[in-house]
């Protein structure tokens, strides 16, 4: 490191040796990183669901107002009918947020589920089934 250089070429050869050994440490450098991301994964993943429970998700309204009810009608009334008055504030409220997160990540599948249930109900279902049924029946 500290060998005199004496010629153009004792140059180059140094800087390149530099350069190999720049790459090499960053390369190490992002490996310690990648090693770190993945030991803190579990804090990470705890960290989210903390804040899942303590806050709430509110782009999908209508969705959110559902499952409130829900919550409401379901774990106040009858799950935690005989518990303490705060127990029934303190449960309900994680579960409102949490739910309010879920509903969010999968909005498109409870959307298209509804959309089904709907399209369902209307008939255009039930008469291609039918339609099917008979044409079966004809043979």
């Amino acid at each position: 490191m500290n060998k005199q250089i004496r010629s153009y070429h004792e140059l180059t050869s140094e800087r390149r040796r530099l350069e190999i050994l720049l790459q090499v440490q960053k390369q190490a450098i992002y490996n310690d990183i990648e090693e770190i991301k993945e030991r803190l994964e579990p804090v990470r993943s705890t960290f989210e669901f903390v804040k899942k429970m303590i806050s709430r998700d509110k782009t999908s309204l209508l969705l959110n107002i559902g499952s409130d009810l829900a919550i409401n009608s379901i774990v106040q009334k009858f799950i935690l009918s005989k518990a303490g008055w705060v127990t029934k504030l303190v449960v309900p409220f994680f579960l409102k947020n949490y739910s309010s997160h879920v509903i969010a990540e999968q909005k498109d599948k409870w959307i298209e589920k509804l959309k089904s249930w709907i399209t369902h109900r209307n008939g255009k279902e039930q008469h291609k089934e039918d339609d099917s049924y008979a044409n079966e029946q004809g043979k």
